[in-house]
């Protein structure tokens, strides 16, 4: 299999508006110019749908659209195209950023400095999408972007769970039913998702409670998402990912996908595209009700519409 994919292409006339559709979707793609009309890709199924998706569409313009895999003659061609796709200087760029919003967290109030995280979170994703050859600097950033959701935590959150080494056993949803549940007020990503996974998936009766003191949990009820309560963070989970395991949800493919995008806004690691999407909507959502349960009423039809699109089959 060649490891190297070009796109030739020749556009005829002065079709401005296809130039500047084929640019923007050829930037977006991740390519590089060797020269006019000349373009490159690691060889990939997607490399291969976003060539023939441009060459369809510069054929519908009258031009002309080839699309060769290739191979280098040496190593050292090789490594020449390879340095074609370096995205040293974009994570720098994006660490410069981070430095500046850890120096003005102090200053900024809650709703700005999520929205400040989630448009570099954003930002990192969209490099991450063409970083073909990821290193040391990829490592780096996604590493200060751990740090700087600890730090947005520790400011605005300060009771954040700390995770615990153990195993979690199963549990019966019917020794769940018709219960009180309790955590702590302010509801946040993996809250309120617990919150809408606990009544959709769980206990469809539950009862809410909204915490202010964490000391103030009644002994009945159950609790999740601070430390001590019966679910919580375990090792690598959060806590909407321990309900999914507890109740034995894991199979459940749409679970799965929104039990990723969880962990990710509420911890970092793999980027998932709808991340700010969700965490831009939570955090209006925020400022508009006036209470955690009319939070957690507005949250969930969005919680439903992105659940029903992640069990919908795979397009191949």
């Amino acid at each position: 299999m060649a490891h190297w994919l070009l796109l030739i292409t020749n556009l005829p006339g002065r079709n401005q508006t296809l130039r500047m559709r084929l640019w923007r979707a050829l930037k977006a793609s991740g390519s590089v110019s060797l020269r006019d009309g000349v373009y490159l890709l690691p060889a990939s199924q997607s490399a291969h749908r976003a060539f023939d998706s441009q060459a369809l569409e510069i054929q519908s313009g009258h031009g002309s659209a080839y699309i060769l895999p290739i191979e280098t003659e040496s190593a050292a061609q090789h490594q020449a195209f390879q340095a074609l796709f370096d995205r040293a200087i974009d994570y720098q760029e994006i660490m410069k950023r981070l430095s500046e919003f850890r120096r003005k967290l102090a200053k900024l109030n809650e709703l700005t400095a999520r929205r400040g995280l989630e448009t570099l979170r954003r930002d990192m994703a969209q490099i991450v999408v063409s970083d073909f050859f990821p290193g040391a600097s990829r490592q780096q950033v996604e590493g200060a972007l751990i740090d700087a959701q600890a730090a947005l935590a520790a400011r605005f959150s300060p009771n954040e769970p700390h995770a615990v080494h153990r195993k979690i056993p199963r549990r019966d949803p019917n020794d769940y039913r018709g219960r009180t549940w309790a955590t702590r007020e302010r509801l946040w990503i993996d809250r309120v998702c617990s919150a809408w996974l606990i009544r959709r998936f769980i206990d469809p009766k539950a009862t809410f409670l909204w915490l202010k003191r964490i000391k103030d949990c009644p002994k009945k009820a159950i609790g999740f998402d601070f430390d001590g309560a019966a679910f919580s963070h375990v090792d690598a989970k959060v806590t909407f990912e321990v309900l999914v395991t507890s109740f034995g949800l894991e199979h459940d493919p749409g679970l799965a996908r929104l039990a990723a995008l969880v962990h990710f806004l509420d911890v970092g690691g793999v980027a998932i595209p709808e991340a700010a999407g969700l965490a831009a909507i939570v955090t209006g959502a925020r400022t508009l009700q006036h209470n955690d349960t009319a939070l957690l009423g507005a949250v969930t039809p969005v919680l439903d519409s992105l659940y029903a699109n992640y069990s919908l089959p795979e397009q191949v």
